[in-house]
């Protein structure tokens, strides 16, 4: 800070740029973790003096703590000259380390911001700016730089303005679940719902999750938000069970919440609230994902997940970048096809090859298979063909609320939406001909 300090004070009276450039070492937690952490200080002392000898002459680095540095380029040129300097970060942090015998890697993630700037400006805000850029790297895929950006920062103010709404709106009682059924297409059974969050914002109306969840990603009240789900999900199962009505709930889980070393044990006491309610009537679903800061422990917790009774399932199947290797390793019981993909399945042939190898994986992998996003009948007749016989989707039912559930069971799920000879005959030869083509 003192560095920093008078390199400002000299850019004041002298002119010229800085640079403070906040460094995060990519997947340094998984060295710590698999090799121990003597094996992850030495791997910090070498990619510091890596990170020292392509700086320039005048230059300073500090470690901040934990696999955190700053940088301050001082007396700039230009902004190219930074970047360049940024480039050999990159390049020196990602070569391979051989420490005890092992060939180890990590990259870099790294934030830039610049001074002088309009109005009056701190050390402290310097480094809050050259640490926002650092995440948005790392949002961005890790093993980049990213330059802080004015509109971002005005953005990010706005989502902690509108997550303090919505920790008020928890506490209001404006978030509510309502649950869209989920059938076998082939007997009409009812198999489950899923509970789908909506805000009741009193300015705004009614909000679907794609117009707030964003601001929720990655921070506590993505936790306290999930938990809420969760509790009220096993609510409902409990209060449907006193009514005689057996009906599964799945609620999505964040991934972020997941991979939390509390998870299981606060699930369990969330479970242990409602004995009435065995563990197996409820089901996560996480979203298929490219990758995860702690995937290791996402794991871990739906194993114990799964001993305990909570199932899983894989959402949005198909819009990710899943390996089989990936998808081994989950224990989930269910694969759910995006109805994006569902949408086009009649029109668009990629569309249903992947749909085909989809159904075809999971009966490799003996997992069930579900569509969501089924609007018409006809392509729940063409999914029918195809061999996945459970959906979801306005073909069925929307959302409703619970008090609505007794009654759309009297009457909804009794209707033969799938039982008309003509259409049958009308999908076969649709389905004949996709398969020519």
């Amino acid at each position: 800070m003192d560095r920093l300090q008078q390199a400002m004070a000299f850019v004041g009276r002298y002119g010229g740029k800085l640079a403070v450039v906040y460094i995060d070492l990519d997947g340094f937690k998984n060295v710590n973790d698999n090799y121990g952490h003597q094996a992850g200080d030495q791997l910090l002392i070498t990619a510091s003096l890596r990170m020292k000898d392509v700086l320039r002459e005048g230059d300073t680095i500090s470690r901040m703590g934990g696999d955190e540095f700053v940088a301050v380029f001082a007396d700039l040129k230009s902004i190219e000259s930074c970047i360049s300097v940024i480039n050999r970060l990159l390049a020196s942090v990602s070569k391979h380390y051989t420490i005890n015998a092992k060939e180890l890697s990590v990259s870099a993630s790294i934030g830039v911001t610049f001074y002088p700037q309009e109005g009056e400006m701190k050390p402290d805000q310097l480094l809050r700016q050259a640490d926002q850029a650092m995440y948005q790297a790392k949002l961005d895929g890790k093993n980049c730089y990213r330059v802080f950006d004015a509109e971002s920062d005005r953005i990010i103010h706005g989502r902690d303005a509108y997550m303090e709404q919505a920790a008020n709106a928890l506490k209001n009682d404006e978030f509510l679940l309502l649950y869209q059924p989920k059938v076998n297409m082939a007997t009409r059974e009812v198999v489950g719902a899923e509970g789908l969050i909506r805000w009741r914002h009193p300015d705004k109306g009614m909000l679907l999750p794609e117009n707030f969840d964003w601001a929720f990603e990655n921070n506590s009240f993505a936790i306290e938000l999930g938990e809420w789900v969760i509790s009220k999900a096993l609510v409902q199962i409990e209060l449907w069970q006193r009514a005689g009505l057996n009906i599964p709930i799945s609620v999505n889980v964040s991934q972020f919440h997941l991979s939390q070393a509390s998870f299981v044990p606060r699930l369990t006491k969330l479970l242990a609230a409602y004995p009435g309610v065995e563990p197996q009537w409820l089901e996560l679903q996480v979203l298929e994902t490219s990758e995860a800061d702690s995937m290791s422990l996402m794991y871990k917790n739906m194993a114990a997940c799964r001993i305990v009774g909570v199932s899983f399932s894989l959402d949005d199947f198909g819009t990710g970048y899943s390996s089989l290797s990936h998808l081994k390793n989950l224990p989930v019981t269910t694969l759910k096809i995006d109805q994006g993909i569902i949408k086009n399945i009649l029109e668009n042939s990629n569309d249903l090859a992947i749909v085909n190898g989809i159904i075809g994986l999971a009966k490799a992998l003996d997992l069930s298979v579900i569509a969501e996003g089924v609007e018409t009948r006809e392509v729940g007749l063409f999914l029918q063909k195809l061999g996945c016989d459970l959906a979801q989707g306005f073909a069925i039912s929307e959302a409703i609320s619970a008090e609505e559930w007794p009654a759309w069971l009297l009457t909804r799920h009794r209707v033969p939406l799938w039982a008309d000879q003509k259409q049958d005959e009308h999908v076969n030869k649709a389905a004949a001909h996709r398969s020519v083509r």
